[in-house]
């Protein structure tokens, strides 16, 4: 089965094409490298023994997928496609929305346009936990002490989750305009942690907008601090509390979607507990013997105080479980950003 892979060289997209190719899938990533590095095809192939085939495209072009398309056709059509690209940095979608809805909603339309004249109308899409309504959340822990369901109110509160929602409304559109479509729509907490090998991970440019790359950077010395962005929210430390989920048990997700993509479908990929900023400074720093110094900064623009899932769906109806701990995602995390500056 040949999978499609939309930024498949990034953070996500890397690891789970990894766990595609070790599942016997065909992997095509496509590419333009806004925010991942050309060196990580050929660590997937190290990981892997197998090469992924690699288009350098824009999303948003739609002759630059036709050519994808058309290639591929040569060789049997493409069955799925896994879609990644995107920008998700919610602060810099506060500073730039027009780049974000350009980018994000724009490209997806080309997209799906693509896809619909091919007749591949197979589609896993990558939305997130932001797409959540953030004005019931003080009530979260006592009207839904088991986590965000599926369910649960949406209305994203700032560009990045209205770009994920707007796509996710789209898709639902498409579905009911011609139900040959099978779309799965996975949305993502927290995502943190590397490939045990320590070669693929999470590599942003500049300044992490996320925490675990933000706290190994710190650690390694590359950045003086970590700027924890709020300490005075309604939660037990004053600081935010989040769902952090093993990129490796995201990947999986996929594959468990992969194998039931029918009709149309929503599942959150979580572990169903909360940490805070803090408690993860602090689960980095015993897991791997190394002191994080950081610093109380103020509120992030676009910051909610807590989000964490509840994943009973995807377990009941994919037979996909979070497996690894908080300890290993710091472990893993600080492993890559060793092996990637020795």
């Amino acid at each position: 089965m040949k999978v499609l892979v939309t930024g498949g060289a990034g953070y996500i997209g890397s690891h789970t094409s990894v766990r595609l190719l070790e599942n016997g899938y065909e992997v095509i990533i496509a590419d333009n490298f806004y925010n991942s590095s050309p060196e990580v095809i050929d660590k997937i192939e190290i990981i892997t023994g197998k090469r992924p085939k690699l288009y350098e495209c824009d999303i948003r072009s739609r002759d630059e997928l036709r050519t994808v398309f058309k290639k591929e056709a040569q060789t049997g059509e493409i069955d799925f496609v896994i879609h990644f690209a995107g920008y998700k940095a919610v602060g810099e979608s506060v500073e730039k929305p027009l780049m974000y809805y350009d980018n994000n909603v724009l490209q997806t339309v080309a997209l799906l346009e693509v896809m619909a004249e091919r007749s591949v109308k197979n589609l896993v899409f990558s939305s997130s936990a932001a797409v959540y309504s953030t004005s019931a959340l003080e009530d979260l822990l006592k009207k839904h002490p088991s986590g965000i369901s599926e369910d649960f109110p949406l209305g994203a509160a700032n560009p990045y989750g209205r770009t994920k929602l707007i796509i996710e409304n789209i898709l639902r559109d498409v579905f009911y305009a011609d139900k040959s479509w099978n779309i799965g729509i996975l949305r993502y907490f927290n995502p943190i942690g590397a490939h045990p090998s320590g070669l693929i991970g999470e590599n942003p440019r500049g300044v992490p907008n996320n925490l675990l790359p933000y706290i190994a950077r710190v650690a390694s010395g590359e950045l003086a601090r970590l700027n924890v962005y709020g300490g005075d929210y309604d939660t037990p430390d004053g600081t935010c509390i989040r769902d952090y989920i093993h990129i490796m048990d995201l990947a999986e997700g996929h594959i468990a979607m992969l194998s039931h993509l029918d009709g149309l479908s929503v599942y959150n990929l979580g572990t169903g507990r909360g940490y805070s900023v803090l408690d993860i400074v602090k689960i980095f720093e015993k897991a791997n013997g190394i002191k994080v110094p950081y610093k109380i900064s103020e509120r992030r623009e676009g910051d909610i105080p807590i989000s964490f899932a509840n994943s009973k769906k995807a377990e009941r109806q994919l037979n996909w479980l979070a497996q690894r701990d908080i300890a290993a995602m710091c472990k893993d995390a600080w492993n890559f950003i060793k092996n990637k500056t020795d």
